[in-house]
């Protein structure tokens, strides 16, 4: 008969810290520093995916599985993927491209890579279908990353000038509080030039005549 782990073990602090932790929730080796080496943490990872407790995503990456009764088991969200990925070294993430402005609301596309600006070395990660890439990018993208207005910046550059229509700006308007698209006003200068009259538009409570908004928006265009 196997003896019981000791309550001080690596294998109980860890799989103690599992139960406690809500389904969904994404973990890494790194998670589990604290509780010793990386040998003994990987050993007890394994066991606990050999349990059904842990599902392995991919190397170095594990998840508690959420369950729903009509679809089974679920997959975990991005957030928590990245949040796993991030927790160790602190590094800062901006989502850009397609995910952005999914995020927003102004596209319904769903990527097949969800793609992250980072101030941290470029890579690649699966988990299960999921394909994330981090990119290196320059101070100035990463100035505005965790809030509003990095994501709203990443969005409409993936639009491009020609997509940002007074229908999406309206959208945005709508269902982004007005306290937060204020704030829009203090990162104007981290935004390309094009871009700048379009934010400033979505920081009022009114919008702006769309002539008066195009105009604008092409003389910056125009000027670099």
């Amino acid at each position: 008969m196997p003896r019981a782990a000791s309550p001080n073990s690596i294998d109980t602090q860890i799989s103690k810290r599992v139960q406690r932790s809500a389904r969904g929730t994404v973990f890494t080796p790194a998670t589990f520093t604290a509780q010793g080496s990386r040998a003994a943490i990987d050993k007890a990872l394994q066991r606990l995916v050999t349990q059904g407790t842990l599902r392995r995503l991919s190397r170095g990456l594990y998840d508690k599985p959420r369950q729903d009764e009509l679809l089974g088991t679920l997959w975990p969200s991005v957030d928590a993927v990245v949040k796993a990925l991030v927790g160790k070294d602190k590094l800062r993430v901006q989502p850009s491209g397609v995910y952005a402005t999914n995020l927003l609301g102004l596209s319904e596309q769903v990527p097949a890579k969800v793609v992250f600006l980072t101030d941290g070395a470029s890579r690649s990660v699966r988990a299960g279908p999921m394909h994330l890439a981090f990119k290196r990018t320059s101070p100035r993208n990463m100035a505005t990353a965790n809030r509003l207005s990095g994501l709203v910046i990443q969005a409409f550059k993936s639009l491009g000038p020609q997509h940002i229509t007074p229908q999406r700006l309206a959208h945005l308007r709508k269902t982004l509080p007005a306290t937060e698209r204020a704030k829009l006003l203090g990162d104007l200068a981290l935004a390309p030039a094009w871009m700048q009259p379009m934010l400033r538009d979505l920081a009022q409570d009114e919008p702006m005549a769309p002539k008066t908004l195009t105009r604008k928006a092409s003389v910056r265009k125009a000027g670099g």
